[in-house]
């Protein structure tokens, strides 16, 4: 979410809409991702146990985002004059879920039993991926008439999957299987899209500066 909205103002998108559609995103996936892994693993996932995710899920993700607009309502002007030491908590917490997702893989021998052959077929499939999904979004956002800003937002904001709300739910889904390899692909695309869509939010940036200087 942080990386859509943070790239979506490098490139001089829609900042507001990046983070409206980076929240939805992820509160909407906090009950759709079970069910994605209901309808795919069929009988071995069971209705029970999905339902449980679900509620896990929501304790873990949604409930302190809750909890957090609620206590804005007094917090809210403490947290503004002391955002430059709690922004480096927030990246911070981000940066420990992480190291705490690739160490565990790392401890269950994950370089071990993913052959290199695996590994880069792997890197390549999360390539194909990220072009595909965002050669999509861009071309929703010219055939759907959205201007230069909107499209931007619509890239970036579309093309993005955090670790940060993905490795939680790959704990609850997936208790007790490998979670390294598990997550493995989910980190590659992950930091597969951070250096793509940094290259992106530069040169749509480089643009918009040229357009403007030129409309001056």
């Amino acid at each position: 979410m942080q990386s859509a909205i943070a790239f979506t103002s490098i490139a001089r998108g829609n900042v507001a809409a990046a983070v409206c559609s980076a929240a939805t995103s992820s509160l909407v996936g906090i009950f759709v991702t079970p069910l994605l892994v209901l309808l795919l693993m069929g009988a071995q996932a069971g209705e029970s146990s999905t339902l449980d995710a679900i509620g896990k899920i929501v304790v873990q993700l949604l409930l302190p985002f809750i909890a957090g607009q609620i206590a804005r309502r007094w917090i809210g002007d403490w947290v503004a004059r002391n955002k430059s030491w709690l922004k480096s908590v927030d990246q911070g917490s981000i940066l420990l879920v992480v190291f705490g997702a690739f160490s565990h893989a790392v401890v269950e021998g994950i370089w071990q039993t993913v052959p290199l052959t695996e590994l880069l077929g792997l890197v390549v499939a999360c390539c194909l991926l990220l072009a595909l999904v965002l050669g999509l979004t861009a071309w929703l956002g010219r055939r759907l008439g959205f201007n230069v800003e909107d499209r931007i937002t619509i890239i970036f904001a579309g093309s993005k999957k955090s670790l940060a709300t993905g490795v939680p739910m790959a704990q609850v889904l997936f208790a007790g299987g490998a979670l390294g390899t598990l997550i493995l692909p989910l980190m590659l695309f992950h930091q597969i899209q951070l250096m793509v869509c940094a290259v992106l939010a530069e040169r749509y940036g480089r643009r918009a500066e040229t357009g403007a200087e030129e409309a001056a």
